[in-house]
């Protein structure tokens, strides 16, 4: 790919504004050398400013996502694309969330431009598990886990049951919660459906990923391993 197209795909400009850097010779290779509009050199090598550029198409990131934030541009208010370099924004193929997390929900958030892999998450055939920590507004009973491992349990306007999904009990008002759909709003509707309301609710991991020790609205790329490792249960 040309050199103009390449880093405008990134985000970092219009194609007239990229031409410009080279210009400029802000865009230079590894060693320092100026590039022209027609350099096609690998990525890796390429330096703006001295830096190296994003990853290109398939990159992969994890957002601890804060309370009060959308995962949608069109929604009023603050978003999160917010939280990460404006320059994400403007990448071609677009950055997008893997799953949603609501305003009011917060934890882990993945964010990727590979679509394949977007789906390959997202697919409940895939039975990727999702980890929640769940705060509610009336005390467990005992009997949630038995009615969420049985697989049939019905949500309220839907025609098929739910997937078997494990609950652990932490504290009388707090749960942990692992399910491997996506369904809108699941966590919510599944406690509304036996009569309890979620107040808070936190997702703690996707797969074999958690959140470590990333402080909440910050972002970090992952690596190839932890792409992986987010499948592990596939291979169980």
């Amino acid at each position: 790919m040309r050199l103009v197209r390449l880093v405008a795909n990134l985000g970092y400009g219009s194609q007239k504004e990229v031409r410009g850097m080279i210009r400029d010779g802000r865009l230079t290779s590894e060693d320092g050398t100026p590039l022209t509009a027609e350099s096609r050199l690998d990525h890796r090598l390429i330096r703006l400013d001295g830096e190296g550029l994003d990853p290109g198409p398939g990159m992969v990131l994890m957002l601890h996502k804060p309370f009060g934030y959308t995962c949608s541009t069109s929604d009023p208010g603050r978003v999160v694309y917010e939280l990460l370099p404006e320059r994400f924004g403007r990448r071609n193929p677009v950055l997008a969330p893997v799953g949603r997390l609501d305003r009011d929900s917060t934890g882990l958030l993945l964010m990727t431009d590979d679509g394949a892999l977007l789906h390959r998450i997202t697919a409940p055939r895939s039975h990727v598990p999702k980890t929640y920590e769940v705060t509610l507004a009336r005390p467990l009973t005992g009997e949630e886990a038995a009615v969420f491992a049985s697989g049939t349990l019905m949500l309220r306007s839907e025609t098929t049951p739910l997937a078997p999904a494990l609950l652990e009990a932490v504290e009388p008002c707090r749960a942990r919660i692992t399910i491997v759909e996506g369904r809108y709003h699941q966590i919510k509707r599944m406690f509304a459906a036996i009569g309890n309301h979620v107040e808070q609710l936190h997702r703690s991991a996707v797969g074999g990923l958690g959140l470590g020790g990333l402080a909440s609205g910050k972002w970090r790329l992952l690596t190839q391993g932890e792409i992986a490792g987010l499948f592990e249960s596939e291979a169980e």
